[in-house]
């Protein structure tokens, strides 16, 4: 248990530079950050994304011809799982609602809030339980222009220079001036920020942000903010009915071409299902579980990018989908923590980056992709990394750092997770650093969406990590906790204001637009036998597969 001999020995180096870096670091002197320039070469020299090999064009769809990584791509260009005829679908019609909201996480359980608000009856149906998403692995905080010295203006700024001058500028204003509401409205519904003595607001420093606009609850505000979100949904229940291990496999839609709800395949059944209804919201979060390119990801189980292959079959384009974000600081030791985030807020509270010899080699609070290229480059290129025993290399944090800064128990107090997690290995982080590496943590483009979260669909909206545009090329710390709260709102009341001028009724509830999808891959010459959504990850090892003679897999589930 705990660091290898080794390791302690090269630890004595970090140790030895500590003094004169708190010196430092008390005196307001930061290492020197990077220029643009600087910014530019790195990320293009270092940053997976930039990388030609592991990407291609895509044949179908309407971002036909945009280029994806290989893993977004192979499910992109996979056939449905089944399609269903209108009578069929009729038959299997369980439920009927106003508006359904696909996906139990924070964004989803935002806008079944809001359209609720709005008067709705909402259903919610998500893939696992409800809250088992990539809002509870969200640790570090949500950033919002609460305080004197800030305003929307210098957050959009951030936003948008953080995202490399990409982004969409009316989503951002969207999320920039929303901010507040949000932070006003998650304290509430019951949410305890972190707060000074005088009851104030605490808010610390992001990567790439100007102003201290971080507010946080511990390490664990994701969790804060899923679990308010949750039981304020549980309290409205004569309104939102909530479906757990219900996976969406399709959107449908009606005669006249709208979103008309969608099939569902029930994970302890085995049956399909549908709900039909006026408005439909997806809200089913990333693709952290497809692995691209090998890294290992801070994403929950079920994120699988499920959403977005039902949305791109439905019509909707995509945004920014050849950008990934890599998060700078996940766990490289011990192995039973691999994955796991370790939050911005442990720079922000002092904590170097050092290399090998006990150096720092970069500014703490670039931002990400910068930060994580970075490293990435003090490993590979200039060989400055740790390696552990079972191969994988990482850069020392310096979490003791903390305690000296903010005094005893500082990192206890303001990262009890995190603690924990380690101690379970037998590493005290108050007294010897971690060592982290770049890990899969977020996809930064998604389905294509207005600042209202509608899509160019009729009755279909989205919200959160399955949509695109609002961080361009880079996310900054704190913006998706706001990202999904902000959009979630904005689909949930839009939704709600779009059932109240729906027209006739649902009729002809039809998979037409996956036939059509169907063809459009024969006639590209895409043949496969891939199926999706995949619902889950496969982690079963290819020569364990061999010899389950009798056993066949449906995308990931077996069947």
């Amino acid at each position: 248990m705990g660091y290898t001999p080794e390791m302690l020995e090269l630890i004595k180096k970090v140790e030895a530079s500590r003094p004169e870096r708190l010196e430092r670091s008390r005196k307001g002197i930061d290492f020197e950050a990077l220029t643009l320039a600087g910014r530019e070469e790195v990320l293009s020299r270092f940053h997976p994304d930039y990388k030609a090999a592991g990407r291609r064009d895509i044949k179908v769809g309407p971002s036909k011809g945009e280029n994806y990584p290989d893993e977004f791509a192979d499910v992109l260009e996979s056939k449905a799982r089944l399609i269903v005829s209108g009578a069929q679908l009729e038959k299997l019609t369980a439920y009927e609602t106003e508006v359904l909201v696909i996906g139990g996480g924070g964004g989803g359980t935002s806008a079944a809030l809001m359209a609720q608000e709005n008067g709705c009856k909402v259903i919610l149906a998500t893939k696992l339980r409800h809250g088992d998403a990539n809002t509870v692995m969200a640790e570090g905080g949500i950033q919002g222009a609460t305080q004197e010295v800030d305003s929307p203006y210098y957050h959009y700024l951030d936003v948008i220079g953080g995202g490399h001058f990409t982004n969409t500028p009316e989503l951002v204003a969207a999320l920039t001036n929303d901010a507040p509401l949000v932070i006003e409205w998650l304290e509430r519904l019951g949410l305890m920020f972190d707060k000074k003595p005088d009851g104030r607001l605490q808010v610390r420093h992001g990567g790439g942000t100007c102003r201290k606009r971080m507010h946080s609850s511990g390490d664990m505000t994701g969790s804060a903010i899923m679990r308010v979100l949750r039981d304020e949904s549980r309290n409205r229940a004569a309104d939102i009915k909530v479906l757990e291990f219900s996976s969406a496999v399709e959107i449908i839609k009606d005669s006249k071409g709208r979103a008309a709800g969608a099939l569902f395949y029930n994970l302890e059944t085995e049956e399909y299902f549908v709900v039909k209804a006026k408005a439909t919201v997806i809200a089913t979060g990333g693709y952290g579980r497809l692995h691209i390119q090998g890294f290992a990801t801070t994403n929950h189980y079920g994120a699988t990018a499920d959403g977005l292959v039902m949305g791109y079959r439905a019509g909707v384009p995509l945004a920014f989908m050849h950008s990934t974000q890599y998060h700078p600081t996940g766990v490289a030791f011990p192995e039973q923590n691999i994955g796991l985030l370790i939050t911005e807020k442990v720079r922000g509270l002092g904590a170097n980056l050092l290399n090998i010899n006990g150096e720092q080699f970069v500014f703490e609070r670039e931002p990400r992709d910068v930060e994580s290229a970075c490293i990435i480059r003090e490993c590979l290129e200039r060989g400055n990394g740790i390696i552990t025993a079972t191969g994988r290399v990482g850069v020392w944090l310096d979490s003791p750092m903390i305690e000296v800064l903010e005094g005893p128990g500082a990192v206890k107090r303001e990262l009890p997770a995190k603690y924990i997690q380690f101690m379970r290995y037998g590493i005290d982080i108050s007294q010897v650093p971690m060592l982290v590496y770049p890990t899969l943590h977020y996809q930064n483009g998604g389905l294509k969406i207005a600042d209202s979260s509608a899509t160019n669909v009729d009755g279909l909206f989205a919200a959160g990590e399955a949509t695109g545009g609002v961080h361009g090329e880079n996310r900054l710390m704190g913006n998706s906790l706001l990202d999904i709260t902000v959009f979630g709102r904005r689909a949930g009341i839009n939704a709600a204001a779009y059932v109240k001028n729906f027209s006739g009724e649902l009729s002809g509830i039809n998979m037409d637009h996956v036939d059509a999808y169907h063809k459009e891959l024969a006639a590209a010459r895409i043949e496969t036998d891939r199926v999706a959504p995949l619902i889950l990850p496969n982690y079963t090892r290819d020569e364990t597969m061999e010899k389950q003679l009798t056993t066949h897999y449906q995308g990931g589930i077996r069947a």
